[in-house]
């Protein structure tokens, strides 16, 4: 019985280990999804300003801000964050920024479907992960960070 037991352990932990491999990957989906998302919201806010101001102002209710403010951060938001996301740099900040969009935008609706609430939330998840986890090993950041230690190597074995 224990060796059986062992042995599902062992397959358990050996195909959870090839899971692994598929983290990079995934991290990558989640990142091109939600900045496409965001993206083409402010695409959209973008070429119809008038449009976009008037819905600011009458029907989202953003709190503490004036509506052109908020059209103005909002939209940029939408348009600048999903680059870093994409690019993976400085993506945890990006993910954050966009995370703040997202909440503020279901909260200045007084009515949100459910089905729009589905999507914010499984926006909203995605976008946790990128700020726990960071952008994974397809990004800037990764490639930066292990850059950056070669160099510092490189200078300290120039100094020692």
């Amino acid at each position: 019985m224990r060796s059986m037991i062992g042995q599902l352990a062992s397959f358990y932990w050996q195909s959870t280990q090839q899971l692994n491999y598929l983290q990079p990957i995934a991290l990558l989906a989640a990142r091109l999804y939600v900045a496409k998302v965001f993206f083409a919201a402010g695409l959209t806010k973008l070429q119809d300003w008038d449009t976009t101001l008037f819905l600011f102002e009458e029907e989202y209710s953003v709190p503490l801000l004036p509506f052109e403010w908020a059209a103005v951060l909002g939209t940029a938001g939408e348009i600048l964050l999903p680059f870093l996301i994409v690019v993976g740099l400085g993506a945890r900040f990006g993910a954050l920024g966009l995370s703040i969009v997202n909440v503020v935008a279901v909260l200045s609706l007084e009515e949100i479907a459910p089905a729009a609430m589905g999507l914010h939330v499984i926006w909203g998840l995605l976008l946790a992960q990128v700020v726990v986890w960071g952008a994974g090993a397809l990004s800037a950041d990764a490639w930066l960070k292990s850059n950056l230690k070669v160099n510092e190597k490189a200078g300290q074995s120039a100094y020692s």
